[in-house]
């Protein structure tokens, strides 16, 4: 079966080998205080810094997942609110999140800035110039108020100008093609001075708590031993960034160009109107509930495992996921199956 689905998606297939080898070699019995297991953590904040191109200075973590980040930002690193401009679902879902948190009492007083890099639920991402102007635009007066960014079906899939926020953070069973289950979390020292100067501490994932561990390799709590270690390997075997993204970006526009070109007869249309406003690692097609439908278990007969979709857009569309792990060959043959149904269809 070939997965398109946009998380849990397609696992680089070494993944298999790597989890053998760290059961084979004791990896996943080592105590998380050990020598050996802080080299396999100090390993991978290396091997990301190195291959996302992530500046020095920027501090990296891991925890269990994105949602957990959206936790992380409101309790440690928002003093009086957070502003969350959305345009879907996982957006407006960290917002309410949030706000359960830290309620908005005066959101004209808002100190983070909470944006969703790429919606995986409509395939809409927000471009680093767009990026560029929101942090020229909330600085708050006294230079502290901060950004964070969810990029979790976008980071190890396209590049990021890592200065335009303070704190970014993905799950890694999206463009880092591994298994759910782990999250990397990447913060500025603008954001360690903020969680400093709030100086919350009242939780297990505390990001004064994180910090303090991490400063010696160490995790605050048993971590998922196995996913620290799969991401070390894979981090190894990937290309620097810039590589990944000039694939990744030359295949979404292949996929956008197929779409209006060579399935113009198709039931079936791009989501996203606006092409500066689409995604480079997720497409969202839409099409009438029934069209969809039938897509979607003719695919299954074939194969290939489209992504549903998300929210609002749930019965009316389908998603194509565009990650790394996915090969040339996988998306020629789905590119293959698209046109044939356009066939059946005409």
């Amino acid at each position: 079966m070939i997965t398109f689905y946009p998380g849990p998606s397609k696992v680089y297939p070494q993944v298999a080998d790597y989890a053998a080898e760290a059961i084979r070699e004791g990896v996943v019995s080592l105590n998380h205080r050990s020598a050996g297991f802080m080299a396999i953590v100090k390993e991978t904040v290396r091997l990301l810094h190195d291959k996302l191109a992530i500046p020095a200075d920027y501090h990296i973590a891991f925890v269990s997942s994105a949602t957990e980040c959206w936790e992380i930002v409101a309790q440690s690193l928002t003093g009086q609110a957070s502003l969350h401009p959305y345009g879907g679902a996982f957006g407006k879902k960290w917002a309410e999140y949030a706000y359960r948190i830290k309620p908005p009492v005066e959101l004209n007083q808002a100190d983070v800035l909470c944006l969703v890099q790429n919606e995986t639920s409509n395939g809409t991402q927000v471009t680093m110039e767009t990026l560029a102007q929101f942090r020229r635009d909330f600085s708050g007066k006294d230079g502290s108020a901060l950004i964070a960014v969810d990029a979790v079906s976008s980071m190890a899939g396209i590049a990021f100008d890592w200065t335009l926020a303070d704190v970014w953070f993905a799950s890694v069973q999206k463009c880092f093609g591994l298994p759910a289950g782990l999250a990397v979390l990447i913060y500025s020292p603008a954001a360690l001075s903020k969680a400093q100067a709030i100086g919350e501490n009242d939780h297990y994932n505390s990001l004064l708590f994180i910090h303090e561990n991490f400063a010696k390799f160490q995790t605050p709590y048993t971590p998922n031993g196995l996913g620290i270690y799969l991401l070390m390997r894979v981090m190894q075997q990937v290309q620097p960034i810039a590589e990944v993204d000039a694939i990744t970006r030359k295949r979404a526009a292949s996929w956008y160009t197929f779409f209006e070109q060579e399935m113009a007869s198709s039931p079936f249309r791009l989501l996203v109107k606006n092409p500066a406003e689409r995604s480079d690692t997720v497409i969202a097609i839409e099409g009438s509930e029934a069209d969809v439908k039938t897509i979607k278990q003719a695919a299954q007969q074939a194969g290939i495992t489209l992504g549903n979709g998300y929210g609002d857009w749930k019965t009316t569309t389908f998603r194509i996921a565009n990650f790394p792990a996915i090969t040339d060959s996988e998306i020629e043959t789905l590119k293959r199956f698209l046109l044939s149904f356009q066939q059946h269809y005409s």
